[in-house]
């Protein structure tokens, strides 16, 4: 296995450092010996790859002995000293920044996929090479996932469509990039990876055909004006066909536009002669041009592109780059982040990572997992335009932003002293859409009273967001202080607790501890200043006031108080709103996966431990426990209704128009329900997927409200939704 990494690498380094990377390997074969892969496959299979992949991305032998030691720290008895003394400091420290944060323990999946992210975010500031040896490790997993159990198999490639692969996209490996979307989208949706596969497959021999007339014509057209060039085509990948298919509504057949030429050459100057050639072969379509040149990506990626119409009238894409441009094109910032001798090449490649420091400033405002990760997603999938200064200096925003978002872009007390906004000279109100190409000019003023809090829903970028938060805590703390503590104890109240017992002592400081918040007054301004949703602080210190206060309870125990209650007299339970034949003082919560309302035909299930949970009748998790053991089964009630507001989901299917979210919102603030949450996402044929968590008082509010969204224009579909 050994002889396969020492070949790769046998005539690009020199003989200090294959004796190295010997060591690494040997070094890790012994630390992996008692392991075995899920294939059954001996480990060091995994790391030998992931070093074979760092190669090839041309990476330095430091990276790739830590690509070889990767796991070593995480899962054997070696520590990170053990690596300084063996290997060096910079390794270790490589190694380290890998590994994942798991003997901290997590309360849900979210939060631990938060820290693994937040930590990795960290560790590539300090070296960005941190996160080259991840995506090589998770590569290499994506192409072994076969062996995983189905389950396990959506939840990493779907981790890896989330995070991994736009972080690849960010950082312009899109060699690497196109492979994890197209070994995702195999196990996201299989149904329909295979009949792309199957399609494209079956019209091999015609494509090729066609790519190498187009080849043969550009070539020696190039050829007759003496500019060397190398072309070649391929079909686009498989998960880009598919967004296209699923983005324009459209089949295959309807989808023109499926493959790319790419002509290398020399030099800048043979790039846009190459570009004014094929635009005399090929009609170019007017809007499909694109000077990725002049105007590089913030992952440094540059190209022409053009869509012409080809021979038969098929339209195909044209990307004319030099070698230079290709070779980062294909591994983005590896392929300038260079350490040789203890030197860093990192002049061009840091201005390119300002990105990353804008989303880890604003991570640090955000203390919730869930904002954290919807945030850090938007974060590397957003769309972005190109607005200029005055002076001419490119500013890359998300699509959509504002006159705000480039204000803060620029420099936080620019932003805070934002008045209005020039566009190509015309003043434009500060909610404008800014568009690629435009010249922004800011307007301040020494008294502006600094940024309005209904910034918070006009900005889109999270940098903005961030700093228009920074700017409340810092100077409306006192306000923002006595504005959240009443929140707080509205919100505890209406959840039917006082927030003077839940928020004392240990169930305080765990609460505190989870936020990383140093003080009360410190949670209450992150709640003021809308960084903290107060639902959830007050869900986090009941739960940990229901830990301190309410006793473990063995189901044995429980059954027998309710045999030995000979007159079955019913008597409330603690929990709001539910009544337990024949017992009291029960610990009593409700099942998530069919979150019963007043007014659902319910039942109760005692469980080992944690009290009664209660379900509806009509639950298939309950039909599935009666049949396990009939014993453990309690009949419940509602009582009588105190106002306790409850969770249900409900999944809306609407066509995908502009404003239908925006009537679906009308129709929330409209009924007698409040949204907890909502999410949304595209399915098949132009269709969108809602899916809307709420706070409901009873099942007849919950009718009435699916009722009236099922008469919105585009709405297909309303169903309550369990698991």
């Amino acid at each position: 296995m050994l002889k396969d990494l020492m070949i790769k690498i046998d005539s690009s380094l020199n003989e200090k450092e294959k004796k190295l990377i010997e060591k690494a390997y040997t070094f890790a074969c012994d630390a992996h010996k008692e392991q075995k892969r899920v294939s059954g496959e001996p480990y060091i299979i995994h790391p030998e790859e992931v070093a074979i992949i760092l190669f090839d991305m041309g990476m330095d032998s430091d990276t790739i002995i830590a690509g070889l030691l990767h796991d070593v720290i995480e899962d054997t008895s070696y520590t990170y000293e053990d690596l300084e003394k063996e290997f060096s400091t910079e390794v270790a420290d490589l190694v380290n920044g890998v590994t994942k944060l798991s003997k901290i323990e997590y309360k849900t999946k979210e939060e631990q996929q938060a820290d693994n992210v937040r930590k990795m975010l960290l560790a590539m500031t300090k070296d960005i090479r941190v996160i080259l040896i991840k995506l090589a490790d998770r590569l290499h997993n994506m192409r072994t996932l076969r062996y995983m159990s189905i389950e396990k198999q959506k939840e990493k490639a779907q981790e890896t469509l989330d995070i991994y692969a736009p972080l690849a996209h960010r950082l312009g490996i899109s060699k690497i990039k196109w492979e994890l979307e197209d070994l995702a989208f195999r196990y996201l949706n299989p149904n329909e990876y295979y009949f792309l596969v199957k399609k494209i497959a079956e019209k091999r021999n015609e494509r090729e055909k066609y790519i190498g007339e187009i080849i043969k014509n550009l070539y020696d057209n190039l050829q007759k004006s003496s500019i060397e060039s190398e072309i070649d085509g391929r079909p686009k990948h498989f998960y880009s066909i598919y967004r296209k298919m699923v983005n324009k509504n459209k089949s295959l057949d309807q989808i023109f536009d499926l493959t790319a030429i790419r002509i290398l050459v020399d030099t800048v100057k043979d790039c846009y002669a190459a570009l004014g050639i094929a635009h005399t072969i090929y009609k170019p379509i007017p809007g499909r041009f694109k000077d990725y040149i002049a105007m590089p990506k913030p992952n440094m990626y540059q190209s022409l592109h053009s869509t012409v119409i080809g021979p038969q009238g098929k339209p195909f894409e044209i990307q004319i780059r030099t070698y230079e441009m290709h070779k980062t094109a294909e591994y983005g910032i590896a392929a300038h982040w260079k350490y040789k001798e203890g030197v860093q090449d990192s002049n061009n490649s840091d201005l390119k990572l300002t990105w990353l420091r804008e989303m880890l400033e604003w991570q640090r405002e955000a203390a919730d997992p869930t904002e954290f990760m919807q945030g850090f997603k938007i974060d590397l999938f957003s769309d972005e335009v190109f607005v200029f200064t005055p002076k001419g200096k490119v500013i890359s925003l998300p699509n959509q932003a504002t006159p705000i978002d480039f204000a803060y872009k620029i420099h936080t007390d620019i932003g805070n002293r934002c008045v209005g906004a020039k566009v190509n000279n015309k003043m434009v109100p500060l909610d404008y859409k800014l568009k690629t190409g435009q010249i922004v000019d800011v307007l301040t003023s020494s008294i502006a009273k600094g940024p309005s809090i209904d910034w918070l829903n006009i900005v889109k970028s999270n940098q903005a967001k961030s700093k228009i938060r920074a700017w409340f805590k810092k100077e409306k703390r006192e306000e923002n202080i006595n504005k959240g503590k009443d929140i707080l104890e509205k919100e505890s109240k209406k959840q039917g607790y006082n927030f003077g017992e839940l928020a004392k002592g240990e169930i305080l400081e765990k609460v505190l501890t989870r936020y990383n918040i140093n003080s009360i007054d410190d949670l209450f301004a992150s709640v003021g200043v809308g960084a903290l949703l107060p639902y959830t602080v007050i869900m986090k210190l009941r739960e940990q006031y229901i830990k301190k206060h309410k006793p473990e309870l063995n189901w044995n125990e429980v059954r027998e108080q309710i045999n030995k209650t000979n007159k079955q007299q019913i008597k409330k339970s603690k929990s709001p709103g539910i009544i337990v034949k024949g017992v009291d003082n029960l610990l009593i919560r409700f099942a998530k996966c069919c979150n019963p309302v007043p007014g659902d035909p319910i039942i109760g299930y005692i469980t080992k431990g944690r009290g009664v949970s209660i379900h509806t009748k009509d639950c298939k998790n309950i039909e599935q426990l009666i049949e396990e053991d009939k014993t453990k089964i309690v009949d419940v009630s509602w009582g009588k209704p105190k106002g306790e507001e409850y969770i249900s989901e409900i999944e809306v299917q609407c066509e995908d128009r502009e404003g239908v979210l925006s009537d679906i919102m009308q129709s929330i603030s409209e009924s007698k329900t409040n949204l907890y949450a909502i999410n949304a996402k595209p399915s098949k044929n132009n269709i969108i997927i809602i899916n809307i968590k709420l706070k409901i008082n009873n099942v007849d509010d919950l009718k009435s409200f699916i009722k009236n969204l099922r008469k919105i224009k585009s709405v297909k579909e309303v169903y309550r939704t369990k698991k």
